[in-house]
């Protein structure tokens, strides 16, 4: 599929240099420079969300915006996106402010939540919002491209959840922006419609969109994303494509089906050993010598079934976004609403 009203192609030599003619260098479709965010809750005084973040993002990119919960994420986001403005710092939508940006129809998203008339029909609502539009793409393009094009006269109180997503996805097209920032955009999707989701956003990335996506999915980071960017306590812990960061989980993983006997070395004593643990049935090594570990474990102990492997994703997330008691703080939190409220309910995002 091609991009709506696409630019015309460039020189071979400004593909080389990133360059256009009498123009310059194009500009990051988002770049934050040492950005901040304090926040003031009651009670405990000011809350760093965000920490001298610098980030960019070119054109084209598809980026997994990954961490535990009050990692930085959804404010991070929200500053790209122009709800929340930053403490410290800038940001940038394609050398604009965020709500430039907007406003232009460069940058639209996905959240987790958003108000859906449920009277309404899911065609009647993309109507509506297409109204508030200088320019949009045609309803039934936005339809089909969401992959929702026969629900179109069905009342959205009875969509589900992931068929309402799929609906906030088709209004985030109306502008065919060039930026698509979606936050946990299948959170209420089941396996099947997930996979479908996700095709269309492949789909969406092969026309040149730049595709941003929080998500707690390890695994759809790993099978979409061209890029991993990891935040942890308000700050990027690590950042490039999904093998390094992979690789930032030091060690390999040995499993074996072993009860040690008399005389063989306990697990904790092989080679290499850095963890250990157990199931009903193996016994399973982090080591930083996998082949020194599998040596003793074949040639001086009754184990079997020996199997090495290198460490997941899941192990690099743990690893790189464990907690540092030095550095603990909560992030994330938004800030108190006016009305004398004990509790922020945007605190726990």
């Amino acid at each position: 599929m091609v991009k709506h009203s696409p630019a015309p192609t460039p020189p071979a030599e400004a593909v080389a240099t990133g360059r256009s003619p009498g123009v310059g260098p194009r500009p990051p479709a988002l770049e934050f420079r040492d950005l901040g965010q304090t926040f003031t809750v009651r009670g405990s005084g000011p809350v760093q969300a965000i920490r001298g973040l610098d980030l960019r993002i070119d054109p084209g990119e598809v980026v997994a915006l990954l961490g535990p919960n009050g990692a930085g994420k959804t404010t991070a986001l929200d500053i790209a996106l122009g709800l929340t403005e930053p403490t410290e710092g800038q940001v940038r939508v394609f050398g604009e402010a965020p709500r430039e940006a907007i406003e232009a129809g460069r940058i639209a998203a996905v959240l987790q939540t958003g108000g859906l008339l449920a009277d309404l029909t899911v065609e009647e609502t993309v109507r509506a919002i297409a109204a508030l539009y200088r320019r949009t793409l045609s309803v039934g393009e936005v339809l089909e491209r969401a992959g929702i094009a026969e629900l179109g006269g069905r009342r959205v109180a009875r969509c589900s959840g992931g068929e309402q997503q799929r609906l906030r996805f088709a209004l985030a097209l109306l502008s065919d922006p060039d930026l698509l920032i979606l936050d946990e955009p299948t959170a209420a999707m089941d396996v099947g419609t997930r996979r479908e989701f996700w095709a269309t956003m492949h789909s969406e990335a092969a026309s040149g969109s730049t595709i941003i996506f929080a998500t707690h999915h390890l695994e759809e980071a790993e099978a979409f994303a061209d890029r991993i960017v990891l935040m942890a306590r308000g700050r990027i812990v690590a950042d490039g494509p999904v093998d390094r960061v992979r690789a930032m989980a030091t060690g390999s993983r040995v499993t074996a089906v072993w009860n040690p006997a008399a005389g063989e070395p306990s697990p904790e004593e092989l080679p290499g050993v850095t963890a250990v643990d157990r199931t009903a049935a193996r016994v399973i090594l982090t080591s930083s010598d996998s082949d020194a570990t599998a040596r003793v474990l074949l040639t001086e102990t009754s184990a079997r079934e020996v199997t090495i492997s290198a460490r997941s994703l899941d192990d690099a997330f743990v690893t790189l976004t464990a907690d540092d008691p030095a550095d603990a703080a909560p992030t994330d939190t938004a800030p108190v609403d006016p009305a004398p409220t004990d509790t922020d309910p945007e605190a726990t995002r």
